[in-house]
């Protein structure tokens, strides 16, 4: 099950899942663009893909979307939380309302996500729960902070779940990328050495999946940079343009 199909890093995972002969469910928002991905996903050798469509700031619908995943898969064996925004800060920091929507859509529905299928998980009985945050989560920036603000939400919530369900044969990931290049971060003057291909990340996804891995930074070098960052005193960290 995943959950944001249409991101660019998902769809490279599923097309990594299809090869090996995966049954999908696909949860997105646009009918189009989850049809087209569904349907690629057949002609890679996935045993099904059917579409879900879900409107992320609706959290009271969520339920009945994960009742009709497991009516439709019969059991989840793996479920992927992709979905989100990359607001703009500046537009953030005037626009209460806009701040608010975008907190919301990449942190409160992204726990409520986690926690509807925490219960499912923990009744089946097995199941990996993996979830994208960002390394912005790890410490706030001058920059991004409403972003890492929402994505730290989302790694202290991993993190219980991890703790809790780790007992009843359950486990969670959480992927946290640096930069990578997807249509959310077209517009950005990223550093081409660090930014990387969905599909390099959808790789160390996978490999962290089968190894059941409790944190994946991927690329591998951006778990030395941002141990770098958290070490920064903070008296030096607030002169700093990052």
């Amino acid at each position: 099950m995943i959950v944001g199909a249409t991101s660019g890093i998902s769809e490279a995972v599923a097309r990594r899942y299809a090869a090996e002969g995966a049954r999908f469910l696909l949860v997105a928002r646009q009918q189009d663009k989850v049809d087209i991905i569904a349907a690629d996903l057949k002609v890679r050798g996935a045993a099904g893909a059917s579409p879900e469509l879900w409107d992320a700031n609706d959290v009271a619908a969520l339920p009945a979307v994960l009742d009709r995943a497991w009516q439709s898969l019969g059991r989840v064996d793996v479920a992927l939380i992709a979905h989100g925004t990359l607001p703009d800060q500046r537009r953030a920091e005037v626009d209460m309302a806009y701040a608010i929507e975008h907190f919301r859509l990449n942190g409160e529905s992204a726990i409520a996500c986690m926690l509807g299928l925490a219960a499912r998980f923990e009744a089946q009985g097995d199941g990996v729960l993996a979830v994208i945050g960002s390394v912005a989560g790890d410490r706030g920036r001058g920059s991004n902070y409403l972003y890492g603000a929402a994505k730290a939400a989302v790694d202290a919530c991993a993190s219980g779940l991890r703790a809790r369900l780790f007992k009843k044969g359950v486990h969670v990931l959480t992927i946290k990328p640096g930069f990578v290049a997807t249509p959310m971060t077209a517009g950005l003057d990223l550093p081409a050495k660090l930014t990387v291909s969905p599909d390099r990340v959808a790789g160390d996804i996978q490999k962290a999946i089968a190894a059941r891995k409790d944190v994946l930074y991927t690329p591998w070098f951006w778990a030395l940079i941002m141990l770098i960052i958290r070490l920064i005193p903070g008296r030096i960290f607030k002169r700093l343009s990052l």
